[in-house]
């Protein structure tokens, strides 16, 4: 089976802060964010196990960051896939802000 045979949607879903992505419809995975200003907090992925090594993970970031950029914002990822993927993809060097305690902290009270 071929992975360009799934059709694969990344949707914004503000209202729960977070982005998505849709394998044929269906949720495969989401990554999770928490607005600071113009920051954009990532702090959670994950892709559901039925749709693991098809590189869902990539694509969903990879599209999460393009709109973070053209929504004029900065990404500050708290997350270790994030980080991971930032550090192999430096296009996003110029909006992406360094993890600090203070964010830490703000997070933390955030998520409770």
């Amino acid at each position: 089976m071929s992975e360009s045979s799934i059709t694969t949607v990344v949707e914004r879903v503000d209202a729960d802060s977070r982005y998505e992505i849709l394998a044929d419809g269906q949720r495969a995975g989401l990554t999770a964010y928490r607005d600071l200003g113009v920051q954009r907090v990532f702090f959670h992925t994950e892709i559901d196990e039925a749709f693991a090594g098809q590189g869902l993970g990539a694509q969903l970031v990879q599209q999460a960051l393009v709109d973070v950029r053209a929504s004029g914002m900065r990404i500050v990822p708290v997350c270790p896939y994030v980080a991971k993927f930032l550090k192999r993809h430096d296009e996003f060097a110029d909006i992406t802000d360094p993890v600090t305690p203070d964010v830490l902290r703000w997070l933390e009270a955030q998520l409770g």
